[in-house]
């Protein structure tokens, strides 16, 4: 997933299922998604449970009986968002005065009792750790009318004995483990989200084994950050090795890490199995040591370098990522321009670039906010373009190759267009031609920009 542009924060289409209960006969529920892919993981879950317990799933919102926004945190502008959807959705609570809605996720967790005091619409607050709450929340409101809190952070929940509701599809979203202990000084999560717990292997393998079942074709393993899971003595090398053992058939993939965590045994286990992708998400924040510190990320450039050496030694042909922050806290040119280098000396794929956003409750927000807002959008423009330019450089490289590219669907720009992802990660638009969603097609690229591949077909596996 590239995100070569400045902020976006999208709606994620709902996920339908069938109920396996009937006590509740006419109640629908429809979830709305913003942030991150664990987001996207947890709406699975809450759809499970939801499911389990008698409700049907809709994915159009004007036939609801219960409205859920699953929300993000992270940034101001993800929060604004979602306030400004609730006064859009003021109008259904209007027309359906029993309509029930709730705030889960981390905004639950962060604002808690404010969202539904200030906000009127709002009858049910849950944080990421509430969610086997739900149905008896909703069942209590409806009954007695009693607005429902449930903000409770775990140190044990993990969701393992819980089968989500997925959309059909190609690619899935298994979330192997929950919340984080690095306390990075910008970051929210570890307020929001808790500290960090595991999932036993074996749930994680069981799992893998249904998504190949249901007709998975590429897994992204999940976590605030994966390179920390521990099982017993099972570590993310260990995991991640038995996961391609067990489905050899699948692509794997995994995010986000941390480099702090990223090992050379985890590369090695990359480098040993076929299956597992040649991709690596590596935030980096920032090119400056002194930033870094601030930032609390606990690794210098030089270390971060190290570890980018030996991905490009043992993996060649890997596609990298990385996560950028720009003006954070007492941020200078020379900060920026260090920013830029490590840019050009790594060469990304693809970067996820933001200015930077004071959060309550974090380190850095006792900090002064003292990089004026005009710099900051400056340099992310800068940051936005060199990115752009790498991007396209390295696409075009790849003009005259031929990669394994499993189909995902028809392209959204043309329905004479197919499109699909390759190993490393990069979409790719190629004619319309006998293969099917899932099928592997060997696709020779005949041109490129900073974002796609364009190609055609060579043969259909």
């Amino acid at each position: 997933m590239d995100r070569t542009v400045l902020e976006k924060y999208i709606p994620i289409e709902t996920f339908t299922g069938e109920s396996d209960a009937g006590n509740i006969s006419g109640k629908k529920l429809y979830v709305e998604t913003y942030g991150c892919q664990m987001n996207f993981a947890d709406t699975e879950i809450v759809n499970g449970i939801m499911g389990k317990s008698g409700y049907d799933i809709t994915d159009n919102i004007d036939e609801s009986a219960i409205i859920l926004i699953n929300t993000c945190s992270i940034r101001e502008m993800a929060e604004a968002r979602v306030l400004q959807r609730l006064t859009e959705i003021k109008k259904y609570k209007k027309k359906n005065p029993k309509l029930v809605v709730g705030i889960i996720g981390c905004m639950a967790e962060r604002l808690k009792r404010d969202l539904v005091t200030k906000r009127g619409v709002v009858d049910l607050v849950l944080g990421p750790d509430e969610y086997r709450k739900l149905p008896s929340l909703i069942d209590n409101l409806i009954d007695t009318g009693e607005k429902g809190i449930a903000v409770k952070l775990s140190r044990v929940e993990t969701y393992d004995d819980i089968l989500p509701i997925r959309k059909e599809g190609i690619s899935a979203w298994l979330s192997i483990m929950r919340g984080c202990d690095k306390f990075c000084s910008f970051c929210v999560v570890p307020y929001t989200r808790g500290r960090e717990r595991s999932r036993p292997l074996e749930g994680v393998i069981r799992e893998v084994k249904q998504l190949r079942d249901e007709g998975f074709k590429d897994v992204t393993l999940l976590g605030q950050n994966v390179n920390s899971y521990i099982s017993e003595s099972y570590d993310f090398s260990d995991l991640l090795a038995a996961c391609a053992k067990a489905v050899p058939d699948i692509r794997l993939r995994f995010t986000t890490s941390h480099p702090q965590d990223l090992s050379l045994k985890l590369i090695e286990t990359i480098a040993e199995h076929d299956n597992i992708c040649n991709y690596i998400h590596l935030p980096v924040q920032s090119g400056s040591d002194r930033v870094l510190e601030l930032m609390q990320r606990s690794y210098t450039i030089e270390h971060y370098m190290k570890i980018m050496d030996n991905i490009k030694k043992l993996i060649p042909d890997v596609s990298l990522s990385t996560d950028i922050i720009t003006g954070f806290c007492t941020e200078t040119e020379e900060d920026h321009k260090m920013t830029l280098e490590v840019m050009k000396e790594v060469k990304y794929d693809g970067a996820y670039m933001f200015k930077y956003s004071p959060r309550e409750k974090t380190k850095a927000w006792k900090m002064e906010d003292d990089v004026d807002e005009e710099i900051k959008t400056r340099r992310l423009v800068e940051i936005v373009e060199l990115q752009r330019g790498i991007s396209e450089e390295k696409n075009m490289q790849t003009v005259g190759k031929e990669f394994e590219v499993i189909i995902e669907g028809i392209s959204k720009k043309s329905d004479k267009m197919l499109f699909g992802r390759t190993d490393g990660n990069k979409t790719v638009i190629i004619p319309l031609n006998d293969a099917k969603p899932g099928e592997k097609v060997l696709v020779k690229v005949n041109k490129a920009n900073s974002a796609t591949l364009f190609g055609e077909a060579v043969s259909v596996n």
